[in-house]
């Protein structure tokens, strides 16, 4: 048996179990008469490469707005951490076949780092949020380990929203070919510019 068989694999998606999550979790928003703009798609690469999406973290539904951000047509799907909370008996099940991998917040959880890399390694696509959690503050450092490590470059995002209008901005890749401080910093700063409202301005 060859030594990549015996390797651990990374989490599979099952395409028809993602797509009816993207849908359902889309609906609070159609209820509620809110729309949802999105910009920036043309920086999202076709299926193929290993890619990071990284954005800022306000509510509940912000991984699956990040996940609509990205074309169908690209044939990518969004793998994201979740808090090992959420596995529980049912809701588990449809997580982890969607694509989505337990981490446990409480410590250093190596295992969640290793199944990230994996994604990457197979040149699949990962969602962070680097704030760590929704109440926001600090970014944390560990996107930028996975970028390095994983040799992919990072799209920057944006989430607000006011009333019923919530809005998605996708910035430019940023490569990880430099340092991770200034990788850091260019990320927090893009992700901050990003998730700013201006109602002056159509986003085309």
């Amino acid at each position: 048996m060859s030594d990549a068989a015996t390797q651990p694999q990374p989490p599979t998606v099952d395409p028809l179990i993602y797509q009816l999550v993207r849908q359902v979790t889309y609906l609070p928003l159609l209820l509620s008469g809110s729309h949802l703009e999105i910009h920036g798609r043309e920086h999202i690469p076709p299926a193929g490469s290993p890619l990071i999406l990284a954005s800022n973290h306000r509510t509940a539904l912000d991984p699956f707005v990040l996940a609509r951000g990205v074309p169908p047509e690209s044939g990518r799907f969004v793998q994201f951490m979740a808090k090992s909370e959420l596995f529980v008996p049912g809701i588990g099940e449809i997580l982890r076949r969607g694509g989505t991998f337990p981490v446990d917040r409480d410590g250093q959880d190596v295992g969640s780092v290793r199944t990230a890399l994996r994604i990457l390694k197979a040149n699949g696509t990962l969602g962070i949020f680097p704030e760590g959690t929704r109440s926001g503050g600090q970014m944390h450092g560990g996107v930028v380990l996975l970028a390095l490590k994983g040799r992919a470059p990072v799209v920057p995002g944006g989430i607000w929203h006011s009333g019923a209008r919530w809005v998605l901005r996708l910035g430019p890749p940023i490569s990880p070919s430099r340092g991770s401080k200034a990788l850091l910093a260019e990320l927090e700063s893009e992700i901050l510019r990003l998730s700013q409202p201006d109602f002056g301005q159509l986003w085309e």
